[in-house]
């Protein structure tokens, strides 16, 4: 049995942690990508439902920068049932270039997952994808985005791919920019 344990754990790592490369077929990573001008604070307009994030509102992302080189990412987000902030520190690295918007995060010791930068002016909005069309999120500078804006980035998720019906618009009046 311990014969067995080892080859299976060894391709469960592999199988978990080679997901930080992918992406859709139809998400394409932003060209020219400027880190600096997007470290600061987010805040989530929409997103697709995960477990991470199930029941939370006032939702933002603040990203800066870790000394070996790679992004601190610092989720913080209301859970409505427990009435209580939560916040989860996590950390990023370029999968290809830093010209690139294409990153490799972690929240989970050495498992990763993409974060594709898809559409960013980096003073309004940002649209991010992960690995697969089950993972999807639209931010703002402020709690609130222009509807111009939000329909214009939602008609550019639904088409590639992303069903927007399933998405979740959460609350951000609770956020007070903290």
């Amino acid at each position: 049995m311990k014969k067995l344990l080892l080859p299976l754990l060894l391709a469960l790592v592999f199988l978990v942690t080679g997901c930080e490369d992918k992406k859709p077929q139809k998400v394409t990573p932003v060209e020219g990508f400027k880190l600096s001008e997007y470290l600061g604070t987010w805040y989530e307009i929409v997103r697709l439902e995960h477990r991470f994030e199930k029941g939370m509102e006032a939702i933002s992302a603040t990203y800066s920068m870790r000394e070996d080189g790679g992004v601190k990412v610092l989720n913080k987000g209301y859970k409505t049932k427990e009435k209580e902030w939560s916040e989860a520190e996590g950390k990023a690295y370029f999968v290809e270039s830093p010209d690139k918007g294409f990153l490799k995060v972690s929240f989970f010791g050495p498992f990763y997952g993409s974060y594709i930068v898809m559409d960013t002016d980096y003073e309004t909005y940002t649209m991010i994808s992960g690995p697969d069309l089950s993972y999807f999120w639209i931010l703002s500078r402020k709690p609130t985005l222009d509807d111009k804006i939000l329909n214009r980035l939602l008609a550019q998720a639904k088409e590639a791919g992303f069903d927007t019906s399933k998405l979740i618009y959460p609350d951000q009046s609770m956020n007070d920019g903290r």
